[in-house]
């Protein structure tokens, strides 16, 4: 990770800040409006959906699993399990798998996208592939942001997509990630697999907070 990615995303937090906007200090800063909190709940139709480019998830980001690993998401999942009437081990089971990765973070700028894992790191330059609309079981809607690395030369993931709960145009505050060498078609079958990242600037605590909103 790079000390110049690291100032520009702290530099952008600050800017957000300045111009009234929280997207780096979670989606609980900004007062939603009934129809936002709809599209976030997974209830829109797909007139309201449009692309989106890559930069909008510009940024040096960090994974939760971590967080995770060494229990510090425990109140997340207690507030969970007790919203949903299940037990706290079958929360943190679910979430062990949607969370699990090896890639510590993510910096993104325009097109190029670079995943670390500690000392290994490898990036590509990804074009957009558009979006897909996807209706669940249980009657909601989510929206994947689709990305492809053309560059047979790169070892990044030759297949991305974006998931974090907006359907337009807008800076992202945290994201869930889906990646894979096989298609598009087979990470939109993914389900129970979803690696989530927060900004890097951000504190243990305020992703706590931030999720405990969520």
């Amino acid at each position: 990770m790079t000390f110049t990615s690291i100032k520009k995303s702290i530099l952008f937090g600050l800017l957000c800040t300045v111009q009234g906007v929280t997207w780096a200090h979670g989606s609980h800063g900004h007062t939603m409006s009934a129809e936002e909190k709809r599209i976030t709940q997974g209830v829109f139709t797909d007139q309201q959906v449009a692309a989106r480019p890559l930069s909008d998830w510009d940024g040096v980001w960090q994974s939760v699993y971590p967080l995770l690993q060494k229990g510090a998401l425990t109140p997340v999942f207690e507030a969970k399990a007790a919203a949903q009437h299940t037990s706290i081990a079958e929360i943190t089971s679910y979430y062990q798998t949607g969370y699990q990765t090896d890639i510590e973070s993510i910096e993104i700028e325009n097109d190029k996208v670079e995943f670390i894992r500690g000392k290994d790191k490898s990036a590509c330059h990804y074009q957009n592939a558009g979006y897909k609309i996807l209706n669940y079981p249980s009657g909601k809607r989510g929206v994947r942001y689709l990305f492809e690395c053309r560059d047979p030369a790169s070892h990044a993931p030759r297949y991305l997509q974006f998931s974090d709960h907006r359907i337009a145009p807008h800076h992202s505050d945290h994201f869930h990630i889906f990646l894979g060498n096989d298609s598009q078609e087979a990470l939109l079958k993914e389900m129970h697999h979803w690696p989530t990242y927060f900004p890097y600037q951000m504190m243990d605590k305020e992703i706590i907070d931030d999720m405990l909103h969520h």
